[in-house]
Formats: C-alpha cells, structure tokens, sequence
C-alpha cells in the first residue's frame, strides 16, 4: 500500500495542466487564470475624493479656526476635472476627480455651510482622505496571477481592472459510474436486498464545486464481460473517469480486471487510508482514471482528498491542496494503528469532536461533519486535548 502523501503526490506528479479558452468576464466564476493579469493603467487612474466634503488647498486655511472659505462650485463623481481657485473651496462627492490645486479633503461633517460660502471647523492635513492614483496597483503591477480561481472579489478586482474577458483554463470534464448489482436509482422500486445508489450524486457535486463538468454515466454490473464493454464505450470521453464499487478483492468485484480488459492503465491500488484503502488510480485513453471503493464513505472521502486535487491540477490552480488547521480533540480516543484515520468531526472554535459513529457506510455522520480529521497511522490512543490535523468541508 501507497501512503496518503505518496499517492497523492504521485497524482499530481502525473498531471498536464488543460488547454486555455478566453471567456467573457461575466461567465468566468470559478474558472482559473491560464495567464496573469497585468494592470494597464494604475489603479485608482485618477486622485479621487474617499469622501464627501470640501475640496481645499491646506495652505489657503489659517492656522486658528473656525474659518471661511467661499465656495467655488462642485466636483461630482463622473464629472470632469476641474482648478481650485486659490483662497477658496469647491464642494466634493466621494469618488470625484480631485481638482487642480486641492490637496486635502475636509469632512463635510467638520463644516457649516454659510451665506459666504464653507466654515471649517477643522484644520484639514494634506492628502487627507484623498486617494492617489495607483494606490492600489501601479501600472504594470501584478493584479491576479495565473492558477488563481476567480471567485467574487478576484472579479471584481479584474471588472475594476477594465477586463471584459479573461483567458482561463477550460474546465475539466468528470464522467462518474458506479457498478453493483444491488443498485437502484433513488425512488425507483427494487426487490429486496438493493439500494438506492448514492455515491455518484456525491463526486458529480464535488467535482462541480472544483469547477469541473460532471455527468453521471450508466450503471456497471457485476458482470465482466458487460462491465468491459461499458467501460470501453466510456475511455477516451472526459478527462477523468471515476468508476465506484468493485475494486476490493471480493469474488464479484470485477471493476479492477474490467478496467485493465478495457484499456485502462492501472498506476497504484491500495492506500494506506481508514475508511478507503482499495482506492485506484491510473490513466484511461488520454485521461485519468480513479478506482473508489463501494462503500460510501469511503468513495466520497477518497474522492475529496484524492479526486478534488486533480481535478484543480488539471485546472492549473496554484493551490490544489487545501490547506488543514491545527484543532485539539475533545475526547479520548483509539483507533487500530498501521493506516492514516480520517475521521469525520464537528468543530466547536479549535476543539473538535469524532462522531461516535465512524462506520464506512454511515453516510449520517459524513452529512452531520463539519472536517474531516487526520489520525497518524502510527497513533493508537489519542488523550484529550491532542493537537491533530483537519480539513474543514467548506474548504471543498
């Protein structure tokens, strides 16, 4: 068996980053840069009023206050510049050009408005509330780097960069299936002893919050010779082909030999994982090839922790691991040692609580967690308070 950071290292080893497209700005949320975005002009590309107030020159306001200033006009966001005449104000709305001659803001707060014009009550500091043009990025600064995913705030960074389109990585293409004679699809009827089958739903959702296209190909039966066929039929069309079930060692668990009958390269099976271990990777046609287990829990966390990080490498993301945070575990607790425990929590702050039940079919403890939990495969007893690794969910 592989260990947990070797497997995972040997599939992101493995991977080519995707062809690039260009897409308009609007329809890139959680797509990744294939290429920096460079600013073109500072930003701001003005000076400009962080407040609404008067504009004036600091040296034209006396030493003892309050004073008066006439005011000259107004300067509106939008509106073109305008020169401050010397010894006196103009009106000023947040986001105007600041005018020729002023250097500082007064709050309109700090006045009072007079038949003369402004009384300050405020002596104003020079470059108060002012912002200067290229604040933010100087031209030809380094705005958003290639493998960024672009979420909320990184497009708007890109809109106020003047983007109308953005060359991004094309999104990968998932096709999941999952094999067993006793499925059925949800709210279908079926004899006793099927079930209704689960785990597809689960990695086509994952996959599409990693940005993919996921699509949810025909059910595998335990036959080798029809689940052959099938999988011939599927090798070649995606990027990815994730097959659920039949890769233990159980006389009728025949996706393993299927997959090699149908052209499949298999690079490693078995990982040294609690829930997980008869866990496949290899390459199908052009593609990748992933093997999940058939028990829930297993497919879906082994999917997260192995399926989710290709999926953002072949999307050329920078940061294809999520990162994990220390937490202190609120109880006693034991497992058999020899293979890496991923343990479904709930976090209280940086405390962490194991649900009681860990089974790998128990989907309700996997639906309730907030993180998953890491044990060391060498731990055997954990005391209360020990510090160990976890990834929280919403990271996914």
């Amino acid at each position: 068996m592989l260990d947990f950071d070797a497997a995972r290292r040997t599939i992101l080893e493995s991977v080519v980053r995707l062809e690039s497209e260009r897409i308009p700005l609007s329809l890139a949320r959680n797509r990744v840069l294939a290429e920096d975005i460079v600013a073109q002009s500072p930003l701001p590309a003005f000076d400009y009023s962080a407040m609404d107030g008067y504009a004036v020159r600091a040296a034209d306001v006396p030493d003892t206050l309050p004073c008066e200033l006439p005011v000259a006009g107004e300067c509106r966001a939008g509106g073109a510049p305008s020169r401050l005449p010397p010894g006196a104000a103009l009106r000023i709305f947040t986001g105007a050009v600041l005018p020729d001659g002023a250097d500082s803001i007064v709050l309109q707060e700090n006045t009072e408005r007079v038949e003369q014009g402004v009384r300050l009550l405020e002596r104003p500091l020079a470059s108060e509330h002012i912002r200067r043009r290229g604040d933010d990025l100087a031209m030809g600064a380094l705005a958003l780097a290639q493998g960024t995913r672009l979420g909320a705030f990184q497009l708007g960074l890109a809109a106020a960069l003047d983007q109308a389109d953005v060359c991004v990585v094309r999104r990968p293409r998932l096709c999941v299936v999952a094999s067993g004679d006793e499925l059925r699809a949800p709210g279908s009827p079926g004899g006793e002893g099927t079930i209704p089958e689960s785990n597809a739903l689960v990695v086509a959702a994952l996959a599409e919050y990693a940005g993919a296209e996921a699509r949810i190909g025909p059910r595998i039966p335990d036959e080798l010779g029809t689940a052959t066929r099938l999988l011939s039929e599927l090798i070649g069309q995606s990027d990815v082909l994730v097959t659920i079930g039949g890769v233990s060692v159980g006389d009728h668990d025949v996706m393993r030999h299927a997959l090699r009958d149908a052209g499949a390269r298999i690079d490693f099976w078995k990982v040294a994982i609690k829930p997980g271990k008869p866990f496949v990777f290899g390459r199908a046609g052009s593609g990748y090839l992933l093997g999940l287990p058939g028990n829930p829990v297993s497919a879906q966390i082994t999917f997260a922790l192995f399926g989710l990080p290709l999926l953002r490498a072949l999307a050329g993301e920078l940061r294809p691991v999520r990162s994990t945070t220390r937490v202190a575990l609120a109880h006693a607790f034991q497992q058999k040692p020899g293979r890496l425990g991923v343990y479904r929590g709930r976090l209280d702050g940086t405390r962490v609580h194991l649900d009681g039940n860990q089974a790998s079919g128990a989907t309700t403890s996997l639906a309730r967690a907030d993180c998953l939990v890491f044990v060391p495969k060498e731990t055997s007893e954990c005391a209360p308070g020990t510090e160990l690794e976890a990834l929280r969910l919403s990271e996914l």
